[in-house]
């Protein structure tokens, strides 16, 4: 057997399923898990099924065979093959924790994705990149060069066939043009529990303010700064007694767990945009 991954969203109305699973039988596959949710806001449903069919296709193919019912539906929908394992490229910039994670999980096999390279506007995490016997690409960047800049990235992603941009502590602003080119496939953490504290030095503005709580984010990427589509968020409890030091300290353990399922469930297909939010079937 041979095993899929099939999302999809459209307007929720009756026999959304029962189409899917008439389509499905005419194939002679099977349902091995499926989850759904319809969404009383929007009137949007959403639905992630994993089915297996006893010959490959190409999820191309099936795709396209798929065609007829999502147009009787309107649906927005993908077909992913579930053994592809996505091809990642990570962006950094001098601190390690978060590549450092995702280095170990994606090398443990603890998610379906391989990293092909990192890339990083300071030379810093080059010796820990070269340990696990990958690509390392030092791209400086300025004001001046930053045009020039993100084009190298983007031939990277275009030469390695990215499937998932993860910006893992990456401390620089994307351009609109390169938001837009990476529109759904790049994920950020930003280290603080949005919407508050969005910016620069997010665990000072915390301290400041004399929070009892921090946080962690990750988000899709968008051109509107930390305004993206919220994917995962997590907290850890902190008093008085700590200043900003110790706050990005405990930080840093957040950001690199919630960076790290973000991600997973990305490569799982288990994300779907519902306008300016996200459906997680974890």
């Amino acid at each position: 057997m041979h095993d899929y991954i099939l999302i999809l969203s459209c307007q929720d109305r009756m026999g959304i399923v029962h189409a899917f699973s008439a389509w499905l039988l005419q194939h002679h596959g099977n349902i091995v898990h499926a989850q759904q949710f319809g969404d009383p806001d929007s009137q949007q449903f959403f639905l992630r099924v994993h089915f297996s069919l006893p010959a490959h296709r190409a999820d191309t193919e099936l795709a396209a065979d798929f065609q007829t019912v999502a147009e009787r539906f309107e649906m927005q929908f993908h077909i992913h093959d579930a053994r592809r394992k996505a091809r990642l490229l990570i962006l950094v910039s001098r601190q390690g924790h978060c590549l450092n994670d995702l280095l170990f999980r994606t090398g443990d096999k603890q998610m379906p994705a391989e990293v092909v390279g990192v890339a990083s506007n300071h030379p810093d995490l080059e010796p820990m990149v070269a340990a696990h016997g990958l690509p390392f690409h030092h791209l400086p960047v300025s004001a001046d060069t930053r045009a020039r800049q993100e084009q190298q990235i983007l031939a990277l992603i275009q030469q390695n066939r990215i499937d998932l941009v993860v910006l893992a502590r990456y401390m620089q602003i994307l351009s609109t043009d390169l938001c837009r080119a990476l529109e759904g496939r790049a994920i950020n953490i930003h280290h603080s529990f949005l919407p508050s504290f969005k910016g620069a030095r997010p665990y000072h503005q915390a301290h400041a303010r004399g929070v009892k709580l921090i946080g962690a984010t990750a988000h899709y990427v968008t051109q509107d700064l930390d305004e993206g589509p919220i994917i995962e968020q997590d907290i850890e409890r902190v008093d008085h007694a700590m200043g900003p030091q110790d706050l990005a300290r405990i930080g840093s353990d957040i950001e690199s767990v919630v960076l790290s399922r973000a991600v997973r469930w990305h490569v799982q297909h288990r994300i779907l945009l519902n306008g300016k939010r996200t459906v997680v079937f974890r």
